[in-house]
């Protein structure tokens, strides 16, 4: 079976595509050995880390190659192809068979989780919420507004989102909580953030690979937010944010970092920067991996996550006491800020 590794990756910056490489089809026997030397080329020719990372690939193939045994189980390819995979501390790498997925998840694990769901649940939104285009929503006892988005995967529509900040126009500010969200399509992010702009705005940039080698990549193409309607939002913005906050959710931080009355307030975002495309071993397993590299408004990878402007962790006390320090911190902010 042929390895097909990408022909075409196509962008999408704001509304421009851009075709951003090719390569050759390449043949690999379907063996332990052939699928271990398709996944470490197909890596090796198409990710978009490794002079970021100090990943040293060629000692990586050197330290598991001698590993891999023609009479190995799939499952026993799978773990080591898998543990490989993880040295480049990606979340948006993956490996997928039918059995299992390989993932890196320490840039979540290793951190305090600074969001308590059940506290949220029945402390904060209660029963009386209101949902509307993929966002949970509420106006809190002093009069803040709160949104509740979990996942960049749930659409969101404009109407809805005009609905949402009409009724919280009373409102001294917004809270717009996306802790643990894991993600989703950068659509939704450009359509939320659409609303707390005024104009048309740089918010960062991204590069493609235009080669086979390490730094084979292209120019920087800026990313633009355009304002949904005159004004945008104009009162105090809270974007609460922890370690869970990853790929599109990490992306949105990035986008309102540069939003005229937004603050991040919480913890470092997780990151995942890289657009991630994927390819197909000879076996038919796929293998997922971050192709093209995003950048903040100075130039600097995001990839390893964004600092909040204002740094608040979860206490042991307010746990106890049903209460969530970040948005007790971020209501405290708008406040104070009106």
């Amino acid at each position: 079976m042929a390895v097909r590794k990408p022909i075409r990756y196509i962008l999408t910056i704001i509304v421009a595509t851009i075709i951003v490489g090719c390569t050759d089809y390449v043949e690999y026997e379907n063996s332990p050995q052939g699928n271990f030397e398709a996944l470490w080329t197909i890596l090796d020719e198409n990710y978009c880390f490794f002079e970021y990372k100090n990943v040293d690939w060629d000692s990586v193939y050197n330290e598991y190659k001698p590993r891999v045994k023609n009479d190995m189980d799939s499952d026993a390819l799978f773990d080591l192809m898998a543990e490989m995979l993880s040295t480049l501390k990606d979340g948006h790498v993956n490996l997928y068979a039918p059995h299992d997925i390989g993932r890196y998840w320490n840039w979540v694990e290793d951190f305090p989780a600074n969001y308590n769901a059940t506290i949220v649940s029945e402390n904060y939104l209660g029963k009386d919420y209101s949902i509307v285009a993929g966002i949970n929503y509420k106006m809190l006892e002093d009069s803040v507004g709160y949104i509740r988005y979990s996942s960049f995967a749930n659409n969101v529509t404009n109407t809805g989102l005009t609905e949402i900040i009409k009724r919280f126009s009373a409102c001294p500010g917004i809270i717009i909580d996306i802790r643990s969200n894991g993600g989703g399509s950068l659509v939704n992010v450009d359509k939320i953030a659409s609303h707390f702009f005024g104009k048309k705005t740089l918010v960062g940039y991204i590069s493609h690979k235009t080669g086979k080698g390490h730094s084979d990549f292209s120019e920087l193409y800026p990313k633009y937010i355009e304002s949904f309607g005159d004004t945008g939002y104009t009162k105090k913005v809270a974007v609460l944010t922890n370690r869970g906050c990853y790929s599109a959710a990490n992306d949105f931080v990035n986008v309102m970092k540069n939003a005229p009355f937004a603050t991040i307030i919480g913890d470092k975002t997780g990151g995942g920067s890289g657009l991630p495309f994927s390819s197909e071993l000879p076996n038919g397993w796929s293998v997922r991996f971050s192709a093209s590299p995003t950048y903040n408004v100075n130039k600097e990878h995001i990839e390893f996550g964004i600092e909040p402007n204002i740094s608040v962790e979860m206490t042991e006390e307010d746990m106890k006491e049903g209460k969530d320090t970040i948005i007790e911190a971020a209501r405290l902010f708008i406040k104070n800020n009106r």
